[in-house]
């Protein structure tokens, strides 16, 4: 790695590191010890040859810092609630002293300071959930990684395919696949949507294990993945294709002790000169719609004007 991507590394991950401090009331020492072992974990990973697998890793401290702020909403959400139980109590306790008989007018101005207090601090827990709420959001829409599947997303494919398009023309052949779940509504309305994120993520981790360190993953859709495989010509991109549709058919996945059986459907082409992003697409598309009509569980290839 070069000196100056390392530099860059380091930098965003200072920044971001800074940032995920600032937005916490109460950030704590093993916070960021957790954020310095992930990010030597992702910094040893790193393939010095590959431009992606660096940006992968500038990525990753973004989405570690998405993480913790996740983490950090859902424990002011919880304590914002026992919050609310409590203003609810004294709130009672107050309304019983006015009624009471016996005048006892210091507890009561000690209820009312607790009560104002109170208040107070259900406040404040709604403001630090609002304000991290839309970091999160702005995080999100900025990133180039899927929430999900921590695959590339539809964005990172935009600018991908616009820069290889641009070229006029490339020194070596890419191929662009579509990977479409079978009766993926089936299978979330059967099992619900978190058998249906589950099936993504167990996808997501074969394709990375069969696939090369060069090859690309995008998350095109809801249960759409759009691969780009380079230098590789159509017979090996064919046998590719079939062996991952083979992998995920053989392999089952086991959800509350019930069995789940997914196949997937690819369309395939290559690319060729002159091609933009959506011509591409399309004929990888047609070829998709192909293989669901024939059956699904299967590949089809798309050319362009029959080359």
């Amino acid at each position: 790695m070069k000196k100056d991507e390392l530099k860059s590394l380091v930098t965003q991950m200072y920044e971001d590191l800074i940032q995920n401090i600032n937005s916490q009331t109460q950030a704590n020492k093993e916070q960021v010890i957790d954020y310095l072992r992930d990010a030597v974990s992702t910094i040893e990973h790193i393939n010095d040859e590959e431009m992606d697998s660096i940006e992968h890793a500038r990525l990753a401290f973004t989405n570690t810092y998405k993480s913790i702020a996740d983490k950090s909403i859902s424990s002011y959400k919880e304590t914002n609630g026992r919050f609310e139980e409590l203003t609810q109590l004294h709130g009672e306790t107050i309304i019983e002293c006015h009624d009471a008989l016996i005048d006892l007018p210091s507890i009561k101005a000690k209820f009312d300071e607790i009560q104002n207090h109170m208040n107070s601090e259900v406040q404040r827990a709604n403001s630090v959930i609002s304000k991290l709420t839309n970091q999160v959001k702005e995080l999100e829409e900025s990133s180039n990684l899927d929430a999900l599947t921590k695959v590339f997303n539809r964005r990172a494919l935009n600018t991908y395919l616009e820069n290889i398009c641009c070229k006029k023309e490339l020194k070596h052949e890419l191929h662009l696949m579509i990977l479409d779940i079978d009766d993926f509504k089936k299978i979330n309305d059967e099992f619900g949507h978190i058998a249906g994120d589950k099936i993504l993520i167990f996808i997501t981790n074969l394709l990375r294990k069969t696939l090369r360190d060069g090859d690309k993953i995008f998350r095109y859709g809801g249960e759409e993945f759009i691969i780009i495989l380079n230098r590789i010509d159509t017979k090996t991109c064919t046998a590719i294709a079939r062996r991952i549709i083979n992998l995920i058919s053989s392999n089952q996945l086991i959800y509350k002790s019930k069995s789940l059986n997914v196949t997937v459907s690819v369309g395939a082409t290559k690319f060729h000169s002159g091609d933009t992003p959506d011509t591409l697409i399309a004929r990888a598309d047609k070829a998709l719609y192909r293989s669901k009509q024939n059956g699904k569980n299967q590949m089809s290839t798309e050319n362009k004007d029959g080359i």
